[in-house]
């Protein structure tokens, strides 16, 4: 059953009333004045939200495919370091991993005269790029690891057969092997993207202003709590829900091909 008949089921239908209700309570019964104020405020910390998301998603899938590749079927020397990363990464916590790079590589840079000197210190002295690193090489380690599975389970047969063809491994690599290896991993792809999501609440902590640090301030400010806490859990709702909606539209479009 899909499409609106499955939103019209019983149980469905007491759980969206529950949470109408819900939100009518909310509505009427908290207090909201404050949000005018901070209005501005949450929507450039939404907009940085969503573009650390989508940055640190694609640049982390894109260092995932040699990680993974390398741990398939690279040589020892690649596959070691590979594997050894991506360990490291999923070993460690992401709050860690974010205060070395930030108060580790961070307090190092201005002692080098060359480096302040540099085209690139006005960005080495802001807070976003290491929580754009750090949230990179969290998403690049836990991927690799699924990308290292995916490509182990593409049939070994069709790749033998495009060699057979006289295709030139590059041209299997991009037109047979990625492919599938890619349909095989988006079902985890959309979760590990919303996981992805509610890790960046952790960049507030080296000052980097994004939703949940604006919600942090007006608790600051004004001492209410619950209502930007309810707010903010529902903006994460909605994208969160836009995330596996985007992601479900992309697997019904893609082709599920058994591999025989």
């Amino acid at each position: 059953m899909t499409g609106w008949r499955a939103l019209l089921l019983p149980h469905r239908l007491l759980l969206m009333a529950l949470f109408a209700g819900f939100v009518i309570w909310c509505a009427l019964s908290l207090r909201w004045d404050w949000l005018p104020d901070y209005l501005p405020l949450a929507v450039e910390g939404l907009w940085r939200t969503i573009w650390i998301l989508a940055v640190t998603c694609i640049l982390g899938f894109l260092l995932a495919i040699p990680l993974g590749l390398a741990q398939a079927v690279g040589p020892w020397y690649l596959a070691a370091p590979a594997r050894a990363f991506c360990t490291i990464i999923r070993g460690t916590p992401l709050l860690l991993q974010i205060w070395l790079l930030y108060y580790g590589f961070g307090s190092l840079f201005p002692q080098f005269p060359w480096i302040r000197a540099s085209e690139l210190w006005p960005y080495l002295r802001q807070a976003w790029p290491y929580a754009v690193l750090a949230l990179t090489l969290s998403y690049a380690g836990y991927e690799g690891e699924v990308m290292r599975g995916a490509f182990s389970s593409v049939n070994k047969g069709q790749l033998e057969a495009a060699r057979a063809f006289g295709m030139p491994r590059r041209m299997i690599f991009r037109r047979v092997w990625l492919p599938q290896a890619i349909r095989n991993v988006l079902p985890t792809l959309g979760g590990e993207t919303i996981l992805q999501l509610k890790a960046t609440p952790l960049v507030a902590t080296i000052t980097v202003i994004e939703i949940y640090a604006v919600s942090s301030r007006v608790r600051a400010d004004t001492f209410i709590v619950y209502e930007p806490l309810l707010l903010l859990a529902l903006v994460y709702m909605i994208i969160a829900g836009i995330i596996a909606l985007i992601f479900g539209r992309i697997e019904s479009r893609v082709p599920n091909r058994r591999q025989g």
